[in-house]
């Protein structure tokens, strides 16, 4: 009997307190000025990252359409010296970041929209779409027919860039609105917050997640509505499984030799997502959340700032700093989430509801059993 279940039977689980914070209406992080800070200056710059994030996104699915050399993705449309001159000095933002976070939900896959793209009728809008695309492209024709898989698989990937990209616009609606609150003396606890992610989160939670392209002036549906797809369950879950628990080992950080053993085979064990993640590696060779933070750097808050030129490094590790902030921000999030997905509802009284809940939560607690939970309830960066 594994050290976990024997807790659990004895209902000691180390955790088992957490849980019952969500259960009382307290949260996962400590209600303190500090974390406020910390949190409310994260959020107001992710806010802002994310808008530019789902922008481009949106604007490779819906432009770039089977643009195998798409060189100019990242200008999204503006491309003009300026621009250019701006790119290649790097005086942008990193949306090298938003394709990595891409590219990791694709990995890890989960929800109804990975389910869809392996779907007969998936295959068949991808299809439609590749010959109008094709239609006066010899080369490309004779392509698709030696290798039938390769331009679909690259379509699948266009959903991802979509899916997030519409994810993203939601959250960054949330933060930003959050972040304009909190200037008017609005939000002055981690509870408000919390409640406040919760509720954008359950407003859109059936927002449809839906993609059609124009080839010809022609509309094609690629995730049509008839799919069923929406915000919640098949972007919302399915990036937090990839994004905040997953996520993928950083190169430099652990040995890629399978003799080595330090990456476990089975992905659905990974832990190096942003709740597990120990921030003192930004900044490092092949960390890519440094991109992340560069962005958020380039957007923080004069509060934020000042907050930070209180501790003995001032800005000489911002980013370290950003990152430790961020790190306590999406367990705010992930509060709020577990909150909108309990089971019977955050309002729960009955003694079976509540158990029901419990159960429903402490499932999360062993996820959480190994993340950075424990680091988050003491030491914010204004005491070191």
């Amino acid at each position: 009997m594994t050290q976990t279940m024997h807790s659990k039977l004895n209902n000691v689980h180390p955790f088992a307190h957490y849980a019952e914070r969500i259960l009382s209406g307290e949260t996962l992080l400590p209600d303190t000025p500090e974390n406020v800070i910390e949190v409310m200056g994260a959020l107001d710059s992710y806010g802002i990252v994310l808008d530019f994030y789902s922008i481009n996104l949106n604007h490779v699915a819906d432009t770039q359409f089977l643009n195998l050399f798409p060189i100019f993705k990242y200008f999204d449309g503006e491309i003009n010296p300026a621009r250019m001159w701006r790119h290649f000095w790097h005086d942008r933002i990193n949306y090298e970041y938003a394709e990595y976070t891409m590219k990791a939900m694709m990995w890890h896959g989960g929800g109804g929209l990975d389910a869809y793209l392996d779907t007969d009728e998936f295959r068949a809008n991808c299809e439609a779409a590749i010959a109008a695309k094709i239609k006066y492209n010899p080369v490309l024709q004779v392509f698709h027919r030696v290798f039938p898989e390769f331009l679909i698989e690259q379509i699948r990937q266009l959903c991802y860039y979509s899916g997030l990209g519409q994810f993203w616009r939601v959250m960054s609606d949330i933060f930003t609105s959050l972040a304009a609150r909190y200037r008017k003396g609005e939000i002055e606890h981690i509870a408000q917050i919390v409640e406040h992610v919760k509720d954008g989160l359950v407003a859109d939670a059936a927002r449809p997640i839906t993609y059609s392209v124009n080839i010809g002036g022609k509309m094609y549906d690629i995730l049509p509505a008839s799919a069923g797809l929406t915000f919640l369950v098949d972007t919302a879950i399915p990036y937090v499984e990839s994004i905040f628990f997953r996520g993928g080992p950083f190169l430099g950080t652990v040995s890629y030799n399978a003799q080595a053993q330090q990456i476990s085979p089975d992905q659905s064990r990974f832990t190096y997502g942003a709740l597990y993640a120990d921030p003192l590696p930004i900044g490092g060779s092949g960390i890519p959340p440094t991109l992340l933070m560069q962005d958020m750097f380039r957007h923080m808050p004069d509060y934020m700032e000042e907050y930070y030129m209180q501790t003995v490094r001032q800005l000489g590790d911002v980013r370290v700093k950003i990152c430790a902030s961020f790190q306590r921000s999406m367990f705010c999030v992930t509060n709020a989430a577990l909150v909108g997905l309990l089971p019977k509802g955050a309002g729960a009284t009955e003694p079976d509801d509540i158990q029901a809940n419990r159960e429903f939560l402490m499932v999360w607690m062993d996820r959480l059993a190994t993340s950075q939970l424990e680091a988050v309830q003491t030491n914010p960066l204004g005491s070191d």
